[in-house]
């Protein structure tokens, strides 16, 4: 008689046979084709508690036991002033997936929502400093983020519609303010639908935004032109399928000979710099 799997068992099991296709193997090519891990790594992954950063935590937490060099992980979450139950929520998500959290604790959200400035880009860029720091603190030289391939074309094109300029995320990046640290991101080539699915598959429930301040008048402006770059490609993809997927290509394709202008290294270049060269 086979033995009964607890649920952290039957997780696991899904990505590595239902959605092994989906979810594994986008995973582990990212990792691979990006070059974001090495032996002897130490890596924080970082955990906010929604389907994203928990789905990273569990591919990282599988890869380890297959890959074919050893690397060390911290399944770090940083608590930047969560309501009691969000707080909840999140442990006891991570005793069900079996994924050992060291929690530390801040005031992010008080102090991003005290200013006049932006308070979602304040909130995110105090949040990663705060993980930088932490994470150099338990001796760890990476932190993993959750963000996905959904992420990284909505970013594409919101920076074009909103911002006047061609930039996204990239798969890996070293740390401006913190030396010898990087940030990478091995969920670069997963769809966030497939995410859904693997959640919906296993009866999992995660935090949607744990921030106490969406409902300010510069945050919902900045969810809402998310929300409405992710509309505007499902409904160009009812036409063409695979928009989505030529999107993401682009970025790995870019022809720097047709653009009249480029910014590299902190230096704005045009073509004329080059046009008689």
């Amino acid at each position: 008689m086979s033995r009964e799997l607890k649920s952290y068992q039957l997780v696991e099991r899904s990505l590595m046979k239902t959605y092994r296709k989906t979810l594994w193997h986008p995973f582990v090519l990212a990792c691979r084709e990006y070059d974001l891990l090495q032996e002897g790594d130490h890596v924080a992954v970082c955990i906010s508690g929604g389907k994203d950063s928990f789905l990273l935590a569990k591919l990282m937490q599988e890869l380890q036991k297959h890959s074919d060099f050893p690397f060390d992980l911290t399944y770090l979450c940083m608590d930047p002033g969560y309501a009691p139950a969000n707080r909840q929520k999140i442990e006891a998500n991570a005793e069900l997936l079996h994924i050992p959290l060291t929690i530390f604790e801040t005031t992010v959200f008080d102090i991003a929502n005290s200013t006049d400035r932006n308070p979602c880009y304040l909130c995110a860029k105090m949040r990663r400093g705060c993980l930088y720091k932490k994470a150099r603190e338990l001796g760890c030289n990476k932190i993993a983020l959750g963000h996905h391939f959904d992420d990284v074309i909505e970013t594409t094109l919101m920076s074009m519609f909103y911002s006047s300029e061609l930039r996204t995320m990239i798969p890996k990046l070293h740390s401006l303010h913190y030396e010898g640290m990087e940030l990478i991101r091995p969920l670069y080539r997963v769809r966030e639908s497939e995410i859904i699915k693997w959640a919906n598959y296993n009866h999992l429930e995660f935090l949607q935004c744990a921030c106490k301040y969406t409902e300010r008048e510069e945050a919902s402006q900045i969810t809402g032109k998310r929300r409405e770059v992710k509309e505007l490609i499902r409904t160009l993809k009812q036409d063409t399928p695979g928009i989505d997927q030529s999107i993401f290509n682009a970025i790995h394709n870019v022809s720097l000979d047709t653009m009249p202008g480029f910014n590299a290294k902190g230096r704005d270049y045009t073509f004329l710099d080059f046009y008689d060269k």
